[in-house]
């Protein structure tokens, strides 16, 4: 097998988008990151396959913008899988695709089994594909061979798999679904920062008094502008088990925390100032936190049959409404309806139950044109079963 050769040079890169360009057919793209190692989620690595072209493996770092190969490709249909994953940070060195077909939601749409690369080229191209490199640090240089001829069957498939995926969307009659959840992946709006990002660290449930979650605040925030200065991924620093726990410990000196045993990590000791002046921070700060984030996230279903038995109702009945319309057109629950579009929508329904109405309510939701064909009229249905049994409950009852 021929070895593998990264394009690290701006000649380089010119002359790959000449060749690309006269290639024939979508391309297949694919980026690996280094997430789990780094900050930053950058692309390390961006493979790109083309008929009667070939396939290239570009070095972002040393490369720079891409913006002569946009300009030159981004007309065309660009293939990817689970472009979610891949899609910002290709945006981020000028990389936008107008036109794209995600295998991995076809997959879904298709009602596979299980959806990773590796299981659907096997189920609809009978070969094998080793993923052994998925989890791997990209960011390493020189990378290994074994490593770019991994990335490298991970686009040079991507043509014929999509291809075979045309024609069952075809027979399925799900062409148009497909479509418009391409559509929605492209345009969908990139999710404004979390007010209080700090609140994900693991653990902090167990932390109760409001100094000690100062601490942890505090902790997190330090550690995250190291790791950022860094470009080194947090929990490589210290875990989040190690906030955690000095949190919960509140040590009164820095020898004490020193002595955590459960203080841990790479930079656990040799960056104990940096630890102990958060600590310090925490504990004198005025601006505590509150114990619980404010949000506008409704409560966690399990406490609707309380909090509200209309709603717990609704959702129990719609669920089973969905999970047949699921069975009858060989598609996935959440893809049929986001389960957090769903909740929202029982929580808070609209004041008639009919289908113009809920079918309203899920356009300012961005369900899709698909989905409200497929679920506004039985869930109307089913929030007007949920309330007469409500009512026959009660009256019953009483």
């Amino acid at each position: 097998m021929a070895e593998r050769e990264t394009i690290d040079t701006r000649e380089g890169y010119f002359a790959a988008i000449e060749t690309l360009a006269a290639g024939t057919g979508p391309l297949a793209v694919d980026a690996e990151r280094a997430s789990g190692f780094r900050y930053s989620q950058r692309a390390y690595l961006i493979q790109i396959y083309r008929r009667e072209a070939g396939t290239f493996l570009f070095d972002p770092p040393a490369i720079g913008r891409f913006d002569e190969l946009n300009a030159a490709l981004a007309d065309d249909e660009w293939i990817l899988h689970a472009a979610s994953q891949d899609l910002a940070c290709l945006r981020e060195v000028g990389l936008d695709p107008h036109t794209i077909f995600d295998t991995e939601l076809a997959a879904r749409l298709l009602g596979l089994p299980r959806v990773g690369l590796g299981t659907v080229v096997e189920q609809l191209l009978g070969i094998h594909l080793a993923k052994e490199h998925s989890a791997a640090d990209w960011s390493t240089r020189p990378l290994p061979q074994s490593w770019l001829t991994y990335a490298a069957l991970d686009v040079e498939l991507l043509v014929d798999l999509r291809d075979v995926m045309v024609g069952l969307l075809d027979d399925s009659d799900k062409t148009e679904i497909a479509n418009q959840e391409f559509q929605a992946e492209l345009s969908r709006a990139v999710k404004p920062p979390r007010a209080e990002p700090w609140r994900r660290l693991s653990g902090v449930h167990a932390i109760k008094g409001l100094r000690s979650l100062a601490v942890a605040r505090e902790l997190w925030r330090s550690r995250d502008e190291l790791a950022r200065e860094r470009d080194l991924s947090p929990g490589r620093l210290v875990p989040d088990a190690s906030l955690t726990a000095a949190a919960l410990a509140m040590p009164t000196t820095k020898k004490q925390l020193a002595e955590l045993k459960a203080f841990n990590g790479r930079a656990s000791r040799t960056d104990i100032d940096r630890w102990w002046a958060a600590i310090e921070n925490g504990m004198s700060t005025s601006d505590l936190p509150v114990l619980r984030a404010h949000g506008e996230s409704i409560p966690p279903p399990r406490s609707w049959s309380d909090r509200n038995p209309e709603a717990d109702a609704r959702l129990k009945q719609a669920r089973l409404v969905l999970s047949k319309i699921s069975e009858e057109r060989a598609i996935p629950v959440e893809n049929l309806l986001l389960p957090e579009t769903l909740r929202r929508l029982c929580w808070a329904p609209p004041a008639e139950f009919d289908t113009a109405s809920i079918a309203a309510a899920l356009v300012a939701a961005d369900a899709r044109p698909w989905q409200i064909d497929s679920c506004a009229e039985a869930l109307g249905a089913a929030f007007v079963e949920a309330s007469q049994k409500a009512q026959a409950a009660s009256e019953s009852d009483s």
